[in-house]
């Protein structure tokens, strides 16, 4: 008790004196405080706050003092730099250097939608809201760097992180991530983007090295976080744990120095992944600027100084006071993390944020209900009229398993979480009578890091019980909802583990073959972050992506079901029907061992289906709606361009169908001929267009060399070869509605 009590205690007053030393500078010494002075440019405030601080201060400066905190200068007035995580709301209170809870009873927050939701919205605006959002809660908590948002490439769907990512193609990971980085940012809060960079896999990604070719690299693995540095200034970038070239990622040469810094001129701070760090010299000249950790490098139980253990602390000063190293790279590591304080904590203008608040749930819910994707929809089973409707059966684990809690670092401490089954109860209410059945029996524990949902998930009755219940309420039913899918539980949905095959768990499978023999309007719900098989999809005539929605969850997905909301979601990466109808599973590269070689290249996700010519379960950028939707024909405004010029595309889209509904009209673009492979079309442009019934609007896409360009890796640069290419508009990668020929000259 006493130990808890201590490290409580060293928590309220950081805290207070961060908030205090943020507000007032009342600790700066010298003459003409120039870094006090938020008049003056930020570089003059930097170079004035470096030269007024001493050795043991610098080296202080740049690694952690606990958990989730690293060390200002006290004597300067300069705050501490506060983490947290997550993409997907603020992580509750832990003890000063332990991953338990710190007992805080005003630490709930709002659960936003995962970013696999956020993605499938394809709407900027709703990333701009999310991170707005999510950056005042932050900022409310008094933390001035999130850790997130999370924008690996989705190259397989066994990766157990793929739900805090946005997907399997660049150009729509680039345009969602901009919007979210400055939402937050206008809050006083850095985002830190992760994993930079080819953290596509949860197995053994402390030591596997990733063997790829330039052309994947840049052209498939690096343009997100390309955009959130130079499109959307982030502020700061967290590196992978993962290797690349032989060398960690959150010290690597050829990532940190040459790409990010030289070629992007990123400006900010480069932070590692917890534990990322693995050897001083490298971490001194190879970018790092500021380290976390947990039980690194001596961080034991017992030791009182564990952090001057770190990489970048003891031995690093060390270094320097033998002679062996200078401090020119000290300093560089020091200006940009003092820049980041500056922006955040030093920054009198921030606003105070607001956390956990009803404009957040509300939030939340507009987030979710724009991200969930109506895979099929045969006989229009959906949505659910509730005036023809006496008995709904809603069946398994998943309507009433709380998501929010689990899943690894993005497990939260949510204020509330509707379920499935009380958001369908909650909406009905007394229009139908609501039955549940669980069906199947998944994950019963409930507790990540001390968060516990308080759910009694404990079941005594055998499978056979169970899936004779489910099937006696659905007869009875004249709508059969089943809540399936995957959960945040190991080795499913889960930091720090790998899929460990593409089909549903827990003998999913048989019970929809079962439910769907005795009941014709069978809606299925799939609650994950990832792509699964679905051998029983020809008999099940209803099917609804709906990934995890955070604290909103089930009321998002009622309002949908009943059609009070138009589902407008699109897909952001491929349902194979099979393993080996993904690029790295056919390749046999995945998950590797000590190394792990993308041998499919830049033919990722549909790349590699339209290249091998392979029908998917669901398509790059399908999704349904309750309406109806005509293309016309794309007209463009010249026939031919140059390197300097822009060609635009247009479009009428007209809402065929009875309600108002939006869609998201893509745009990909082909090169007919190429002296590289490339692949058959690649996402360039996306719009989504909100219409009333009858009513038309015409969508404009503008684009220039860049959209038909490669990068050619014998030459290092982006080409674009002169000749014939296509503009392809469309529903999704497998549904093009028309097409426009051009000319490169």
């Amino acid at each position: 008790m006493r130990k808890a009590y201590i490290n409580a205690c060293k928590i309220v007053k950081s805290i207070m004196l961060t908030f205090m030393l943020g507000v007032s500078g009342a600790y700066a010494q010298g003459p003409a405080a120039v870094y006090l002075d938020d008049t003056k440019p930020i570089n003059e405030r930097v170079e004035d706050a470096l030269q007024r601080m001493t050795l043991k201060e610098k080296i202080a400066f740049i690694h952690a003092q606990s958990k989730f905190s690293s060390p200002g200068v006290a004597r300067l007035g300069i705050p501490e730099n506060w983490t947290t995580d997550g993409p997907h709301g603020i992580r509750p209170e832990v003890l000063w250097d332990e991953w338990s809870q710190a007992g805080w009873t005003n630490d709930s927050c709002t659960a936003f939608p995962a970013l696999t939701c956020l993605a499938a919205t394809w709407n900027k605006d709703m990333s701009l809201l999310y991170g707005k959002s999510l950056g005042e809660e932050a900022r409310y908590r008094n933390k001035n760097i999130l850790l997130g948002p999370g924008i690996n490439i989705y190259r397989s769907p066994l990766n157990g992180r793929n739900f805090e990512y946005m997907g399997e193609d660049p150009f729509l990971s680039s345009k969602m991530v901009v919007p979210y980085i400055k939402g937050v940012q206008q809050n006083g809060v850095a985002t830190c983007v992760k994993h930079f960079a080819l953290n596509n896999q949860e197995t053994n990604r402390h030591g596997v090295n990733v063997v790829v070719d330039d052309r994947a690299l840049y052209e498939i693995y690096l343009p997100a976080f390309k955009a959130a540095v130079q499109e959307g200034d982030t502020w700061s970038i967290m590196g992978s744990y993962n290797l690349y070239k032989g060398q960690h990622c959150c010290h690597n040469q050829y990532l940190l120095n040459d790409i990010l810094r030289k070629e992007w001129g990123f400006k900010g701070v480069v932070v590692s992944d917890w534990g990322g760090v693995h050897d001083t010299r490298q971490a001194i000249f190879n970018g790092l600027d500021l380290e976390f950790g947990s039980w690194t490098n001596g961080l034991t139980e017992g030791k009182s100084s564990a952090y001057d253990a770190y990489y970048l602390a003891d031995p690093y000063l060390k270094l320097i006071k033998s002679g062996e190293v200078g401090t020119k790279e000290l300093d560089e590591k020091v200006r940009r993390v003092l820049r980041l304080s500056f922006l955040t904590t030093m920054n009198r203008n921030r606003p105070t944020g607001s956390f956990a608040t009803e404009e957040h749930a509300l939030a939340a819910r507009k987030i979710a209900q724009e991200g969930i994707v109506l895979l099929k929809n045969k006989g229009n089973v959906l949505p659910i009229n509730l005036s023809k409707t006496k008995t709904i059966a809603v069946i398994g684990e998943n309507a009433i398993k709380m998501m929010t809690v689990g899943g690894g670092s993005s497990s939260l401490k949510a204020k509330y979480e509707i379920s499935p089954l009380e958001g369908i109860r909650n909406r009905v209410g007394n229009e139908a009578t609501v039955i549940y059945a669980r069906g199947y029996v998944g994950d019963t524990t409930g507790n990540y890091n001390g968060v516990a949902t308080g759910q009694n998930l404990a079941e005594k009755r055998s499978s056979a019980e169970l899936l004779a219940e489910a099937i006696e309420l659905a007869k009875k039913a004249d709508v059969v909802i089943f809540f399936g899918g995957l959960n945040k539980s190991d080795k499913q949905d889960a930091e720090g583990y790998d899929r460990e095959s593409l089909g549903l768990p827990y003998n999913q499978d048989q019970l929809l073959t079962e439910l769907a023999k005795v009941n014709k309007n069978l809606v299925m719900v799939n609650i994950s972050g990832n792509a699964v098989a679905m051998p029983w999809v020809n008999q099940v005539p209803a099917i609804v992506q709906g990934w995890f929605l955070g604290s909103e969850a089930g009321n998002a997905l009622a309002s949908v079901l009943v059609g009070d909301v138009n589902p407008s979601g699109k897909l952001t990466f491929t349902f194979p029907v099979k393993l080996t109808d993904n690029g790295a599973h056919a390749a046999g590269e995945f998950p590797g061992k000590d190394e792990v070689h993308y041998k499919e290249g830049i033919f990722v996700g549909y790349r590699w289906a339209d290249k091998h010519k392979i029908k998917p379960l669901f398509a790059f950028g399908h999704g349904l709606s309750y309406t109806t939707f005509q293309y016309g024909k794309v007209t463009a405004d010249r026939k031919s361009m140059s390197a300097s010029d822009k060609i635009t595309f247009s479009v009428n889209v007209k809402n065929t169908g009875s309600r108002e509904g939006e869609e998201v009209v893509q745009l990909y673009i082909s090169d007919l001929k190429s002296s590289l492979p490339r692949p058959v079309k690649e996402l360039k442009g996306f719009e989504k267009v909100s219409l009333k019934p009858g009513e038309q609007k015409t969508v404009t896409f503008t684009i220039d060399k860049t959209a038909l360009s490669f990068f050619d890796d014998a030459k290092h640069e982006w080409v674009a070869e002169p000749g014939d290419f296509e503009a392809l508009i469309g529903a999704s990668s497998a549904d093009v509605r028309t097409k426009a020929s051009f000319k490169l000259n």
